[in-house]
């Protein structure tokens, strides 16, 4: 099942989101395009400061604070990253790194729709985001959002396109790298979750190779 819905969205990305992420790369200078992203960055910080206290970690959440302060303000709604120039970087906290900071193990590999690799215990993440919906509830506590559905999914549309195209360098290097880009894509999403949820000092294998996963951390592969 993962692989066929891997394969639906690779189809997807080649024939949609990579033509118009080159399109927009091509397009819009590249000081326009970090200011997007610096601007997306800003509104999901609300949910990064609320996972930063839910996870314990005080000095984390002074920063990102003091990070959406001067950004909304001094940064211009977050165009510009004037935090980052002073010294308070961002930090990278979702629901699924809390979950598994509580001690949930993340469960099964799972490839969704549209959306790429998860496990589990992310998806449960995403389910608890998109309830929270940061970007529509920042652009309403900015006053920047009068008519919800044309305006948030016009920005979600443009919040993709910036993304794919920040990606269009690691697509270079699954094609040229992998002999098996969704093994490939399995192994370097996990260790990129291990590394976020360790704050960059995941623990070592043990002797059979586990690791804070666990067991659960399975293909949902066999059988389909």
């Amino acid at each position: 099942m993962n692989r066929r819905v891997y394969a639906f969205n690779d189809a997807l990305d080649r024939r949609l989101m990579r033509p118009v992420a080159r399109q927009y790369r091509r397009i819009v200078p590249r000081p326009v395009r970090r200011g997007v992203g610096n601007f997306f960055t800003n509104l999901h910080t609300p949910v990064v400061l609320a996972n930063d206290l839910l996870q314990g970690k005080p000095g984390a959440a002074a920063g990102d604070l003091a990070r959406l302060m001067f950004n909304t303000s001094v940064g211009l709604l977050g165009v510009l990253d004037v935090a980052g120039a002073w010294g308070l970087p961002a930090h990278r906290e979702d629901f699924g790194q809390t979950f598994a900071r509580w001690g949930a193990g993340g469960g099964a590999y799972l490839v969704l729709p549209f959306l790429g690799p998860s496990t589990v215990r992310d998806t449960a993440g995403l389910l608890v985001e998109f309830a929270v919906d940061p970007l529509y509830s920042s652009l309403r506590a900015f006053g920047l959002l009068s008519r919800k559905d044309a305006q948030r999914y016009g920005l979600m549309a443009l919040e993709a396109v910036q993304l794919r195209a920040q990606l269009l360098g690691a697509s270079r290097v699954l094609e040229t790298a992998a002999l098996d880009p969704y093994l490939f894509t399995r192994e370097a999403y996990r260790q990129r979750r291990l590394d976020l949820i360790y704050d960059g000092h995941p623990p070592a294998a043990g002797p059979e190779g586990a690791d804070e996963e666990g067991p659960g951390f399975d293909d949902f592969d066999e059988g389909f």
